[in-house]
């Protein structure tokens, strides 16, 4: 007896929609970055690495940059260091920066590495301090609030040497980024993550940069996520925060957001890896799933200008 096959329609009508995206974006960089709440779980983990690697397979040039917060914060707890963070930015001592190089480093690069090897994707792992990828110097006392903060170990980016990363793309390889750097006098620092991937994009020229969060994109109240922004330009951005939407933790993402579009990326996506397939819908349909970010919203196209969940 033969089974009954299902009906290819679907399947057919999706890879025809995808097409011109294919033909558009093959041989275009995308950085991808990705928070430690991404890598809490291995489905997790896995679901966002198996959409990679579509990207990848179709000939799309991704880097893959990774942070750790979560896990860093359970190793801090482990070792008995206290975890201080000012306005989104983890304060870095000797003991923190030693626990932000296993975690970063050791345990986050070498776990999506294995996954990258099973799913068929020649991926090398990287930080900053490789090559000479990322140059920074260490960041002096700032004033917040009227304190003087201290942030220790922490780096702002001088420069980065796209050169390493075209090499990786020229062999067929994924580049897959930690984002600990160094100064020219080998000293380690640590730098955030959305930063760096940031900086990389605009080294690259890249396409799109694609932050994935937790949250299910920009919110114009944090605590609401029926009020999903689902495009704005910079001026936008900046209204949103003036109106206070943004939590700590978004503020150094919208100083990245700004920083990458200004470097010349053209695209900045923030969506949700708790939403299935986000990555993917947010690149092969107009709709998407999350909040687009642009210099202009007159450079938007009008299919991709819906009016649902605009900024003001």
């Amino acid at each position: 007896m033969v089974p009954h096959r299902s009906d290819p329609t679907a399947v057919i009508a999706a890879l025809r929609s995808a097409v011109p995206y294919i033909r558009l974006y093959k041989g275009q960089v995308f950085v991808i970055k990705a928070g430690g709440a991404v890598f809490g779980d291995v489905a997790s983990t896995r679901a966002l690495i198996e959409q990679i690697a579509i990207l990848h397979h179709l000939g799309i040039r991704v880097v893959l940059v990774h942070g750790g917060g979560p896990q860093l914060d359970e190793m801090q707890r482990s070792l008995g260091i206290e975890t201080r963070m000012v306005r989104g930015r983890r304060v870095t001592d000797d003991r923190t920066l030693d626990a932000t190089t296993m975690v970063l480093n050791g345990l986050i690069n070498t776990r999506i590495l294995a996954i990258c090897r099973e799913l068929g994707i020649g991926a090398v792992g990287l930080s900053g301090v490789d090559a000479g990828l990322v140059n920074a110097l260490r960041r002096p006392p700032v004033q917040i609030d009227g304190e003087s903060v201290d942030y220790g170990f922490v780096g702002d980016i001088v420069s980065v040497d796209a050169a390493v990363l075209r090499k990786q793309f020229d062999a067929g390889l994924m580049p897959v980024v930690s984002p600990l750097s160094a100064d020219d006098a080998g000293c380690v620092l640590n730098v955030n993550a959305d930063t760096v991937a940031a900086s990389i994009g605009a080294a690259l020229g890249a396409e799109k940069l694609i932050l994935c969060t937790g949250a299910p994109g920009i919110l114009e109240r944090a605590d609401d996520p029926r009020s999903l922004v689902s495009y704005t330009d910079l001026a936008g951005l900046r209204r949103l925060e003036s109106a206070g939407s943004f939590e700590a933790g978004m503020l150094p993402k919208a100083s990245a957001i700004e920083a990458a579009i200004k470097g010349g990326v053209r695209r900045v996506h923030v969506i949700s890896f708790r939403v299935r397939d986000s990555l993917l819908a947010e690149v092969f349909t107009n709709e998407g799933t999350g909040t687009l970010i642009v210099a202009d919203i007159q450079a938007l196209t009008p299919a991709e200008q819906h009016a649902e969940g605009a900024a003001p």
